[in-house]
């Protein structure tokens, strides 16, 4: 028993050694997230389009919105952790420490909700997709994996189904629009437009006038 146990666990790890490096040039099929919009009687709308095919404005504004420090952490943010941990003990909200590396690691290979066996496991996959993919990859799946309304997955998908339009074509606005609703998108809408979008995508807006400035954005989001 124990050697088909062990034999079982190597097979598993070699089959996920090999959809992680797949995935370098490929986009996931389908997300645990996903099957649960199913489940769930969402639906799923998406559709993946390469990375040159979505504007720079959408790389930049979910930068903004979600991790300013995307392009030099090596997939999590130490710092703003320490915040979190600080503001958690003395009873003080926090929007969380999620880079887009943990965002998109939890997406692609895990599940929604709390619990310590995902978060370790989070961490596990952030350090794969970033020792095996780069930032322009991950920006790219994430980009193309998360979810943007209920059921909508996807930057195309967004574009098509707030704006009439494709990802490659939003502009600064549309852009900060969709970044704002990030990461809750079935509580903050934009259709109909709520205060908190307006509010958050003025403020994602100002950060991209001055993180667009920066090298090693400006090489992430206008690599092709």
């Amino acid at each position: 028993m124990f050697k088909v146990i062990k034999k079982t666990i190597f097979i598993l790890f070699i089959i996920h050694l090999v959809y992680l490096v797949l995935l370098k040039w490929m986009y996931p099929p389908i997300t645990i997230t996903q099957i649960e919009s199913l489940i769930e009687g969402y639906g799923i709308k998406k559709e993946s389009v390469p990375y040159n095919k979505i504007s720079q404005h959408a790389k930049l504004a979910v930068i903004a919105a979600e991790d300013q420090k995307f392009a030099i952490h090596n997939g999590f943010d130490i710092e703003n952790i320490k915040k979190v941990l600080n503001k958690s003990r003395n009873n003080q909200f926090s929007r969380g420490a999620s880079t887009i590396s943990q965002q998109t690691a939890k997406n692609v290979f895990l599940w929604q909700g709390r619990s310590w066996i995902r978060k370790g496991l989070e961490v596990y996959f952030t350090f794969m997709i970033e020792l095996l993919w780069g930032k322009e990859r991950i920006l790219s799946v994430y980009l193309n994996c998360i979810e943007m309304d209920s059921g909508v997955f996807g930057i195309e998908a967004a574009a098509n189904h707030y704006f009439k339009k494709s990802a490659i074509d939003l502009n600064k606005r549309e852009s900060s629009y969709i970044a704002a609703t990030l990461p809750n998108p079935k509580e903050y809408t934009i259709v109909p437009m709520s205060g908190y979008i307006l509010k958050r995508s003025r403020w994602i807006r100002n950060q991209m006038i001055h993180l667009q400035t920066e090298p090693n954005i400006k090489q992430i989001i206008q690599n092709q």
